[in-house]
């Protein structure tokens, strides 16, 4: 074998080697890694205008608690607005003003100058001696005369300078001053809504879904959640008080949070009401308790309405676990 043949040989097995050692490697390892669980998204709800009238005319059966509610408005708002002394107290085809009146505009005050009494005509305004007050009219007059009965006494005043006696009134004791009492901190307000901003829902109660949304007229307008006699009911966002009691048909116990210019919640046919009109609440706060006042089971009925109008609470509230 010549040396030609010898290199080639070494060239050839050297090649043969590097593509064993080349096969023989393992593949990196890859390293998967789970994605971290997200968040659902809160539910996207489309903007909506203001579309509520700017008055409403009575109608029989009306009473100012509903027309608030079918409006979304506080009631004792409406009834500022319209001069309404007695809540309980309106009457057929009166029309009600639905939006706060222009503020009227200031006017300036002209100040009067102060006068004094009138002076006394023919009689010169005098100046008081010292210790002599001044009468209330300010006109100054003579001393007058006076007849006493002769004695060493009676001359002896009338020879000498006058003296006035003053007696120094009596002052009282001095009280220790009051320990003054630690000022107790005042308690923060609950968070509201902004004006246009969507409130972040929460269920109001845990229990089975027994009645859903239906938009028709005279049908249903929220949802009902089955449950317990006293089970609690909480607020589904922060928000005040608009309504709590039972003057409207066919709610119950009932209670009503406005949330903001643009929506409100409905909590119907309670057994216990926890809340007053006009309290600030915050979200998941117990405001009722569960019970069957105006129907015919235990179950809370919950709506939310926007500018009045009632919607799916369904297409707001979160999606619940499975």
């Amino acid at each position: 074998m010549d040396v030609r043949s010898v290199h080639g040989w070494l060239l050839a097995a050297l090649a043969a080697a590097l593509i064993a050692g080349c096969a023989a490697k393992k593949p990196a390892p890859v390293d998967e890694r789970s994605p971290a669980a997200a968040k659902p998204a809160p539910k996207a709800v489309p903007r909506e205008a203001d579309t509520r009238p700017a008055t409403y005319t009575i109608r029989r059966g009306d009473t100012l608690y509903s027309i608030a509610l079918e409006h979304g408005l506080d009631y004792r708002e409406l009834a500022e607005w319209n001069g309404i002394t007695n809540p309980n107290v309106i009457r057929v085809g009166q029309e009600l003003r639905l939006r706060a009146p222009a503020p009227a505009p200031s006017q300036g005050v002209v100040a009067r100058p102060v006068q004094g009494p009138p002076p006394v005509e023919g009689k010169p305004m005098g100046t008081a001696p010292a210790g002599r007050p001044v009468p209330a009219d300010g006109v100054m007059r003579e001393p007058r005369a006076a007849r006493v009965p002769y004695s060493d006494q009676a001359l002896a005043q009338m020879s000498g300078p006058a003296r006035i006696e003053v007696k120094p009134e009596p002052q009282a004791a001095a009280k220790p001053d009051p320990k003054p009492e630690p000022a107790r901190p005042a308690k923060p307000e609950p968070a509201l809504p902004a004006d246009g901003e969507v409130p972040d829902w929460s269920w109001p109660a845990s229990g089975k879904v027994v009645g859903t949304f239906n938009d028709a007229v005279g049908t249903q307008k929220g949802i009902g959640i089955s449950g317990k006699q006293g089970q609690p009911v909480l607020a589904s966002a922060g928000g005040k008080v608009v309504y709590s009691g039972s003057g409207i048909r066919g709610y119950g116990k009932l209670v009503i949070i406005k949330h903001n210019n643009e929506f409100i919640s409905v909590y119907a046919h309670n057994s216990e009401l926890l809340v007053k009109d006009g309290q600030a609440v915050a979200k998941g706060q117990k405001i009722a308790e569960m019970g069957n006042s105006d129907t015919d089971q235990v179950k809370l009925h919950f709506e939310i309405r926007r500018y009045g109008k009632p919607v799916d609470p369904l297409k707001f509230l979160p999606d619940r676990p499975a």
